[in-house]
């Protein structure tokens, strides 16, 4: 399978600002090496981490109008929090404009902000080398990135967690969709 990853990187090359695409080539760089470690298609991985913040080409203000034109907002959380659509809208480009077809990709992209509940391994693995790609520096990244190295479901879920207490920290609302998302995969891991 071809996602012909020189022209997703060319494309958001252009498209993004230089500190967006630099992140995007980092969360490319982890997502392929946490795709062969852990036996995932490696291509799709790349086309995810290239495209997951392609939509960030656009104003908050135009996220919102085109996500309520492609039916996009799920949550009225989502209008409060308008940086948490652009994996949708990045999906939908994908898929509308792109012929992306590969649901687990466009699922990847779609949910790489905020997760989802039943998260496949690919997209634990883009919502979690986002948080973790090698330019992130924050307290704890080397943890989390340990953690995700030797295991994709408990190192997603200490991304989660740190996620969580971020927000609680800074006195952010946490979004409906991460603690479902957090509450399911931290129950999954304890069946």
């Amino acid at each position: 399978m071809n996602y012909n990853a020189s022209f997703f990187r060319a494309l958001v090359a252009e498209k993004l600002p230089y500190e967006r695409f630099k992140h995007t080539i980092g969360v490319e760089v982890w997502a392929r090496e946490l795709a062969r470690r852990f036996g995932l298609d490696q291509e799709a991985a790349c086309l995810a981490a290239l495209t997951h913040d392609m939509a960030k080409q656009f104003s908050l203000e135009d996220q919102v109008v085109k996500a309520k034109e492609w039916n996009l907002i799920y949550y009225s959380e989502d209008l409060d929090n308008p940086q948490v659509i652009h994996g949708r809208l990045a999906a939908y480009q994908l898929e509308n404009e792109y012929q992306i077809k590969n649901r687990d990709i466009l699922n990847a992209v779609a949910n790489h902000t905020l997760g989802r509940p039943n998260m496949s391994p690919l997209e634990m693995l883009i919502y979690s080398a986002d948080l973790t790609e090698p330019g992130r520096d924050f307290p704890g990244v080397d943890k989390l990135r340990r953690k995700l190295y030797y295991d994709l479901n408990k190192g997603t879920l200490a991304c989660l967690e740190h996620t969580v207490q971020y927000l609680k920290k800074s006195n952010q609302g946490i979004h409906p969709l991460t603690l479902l998302t957090y509450n399911d995969l931290k129950n999954r891991l304890s069946e």
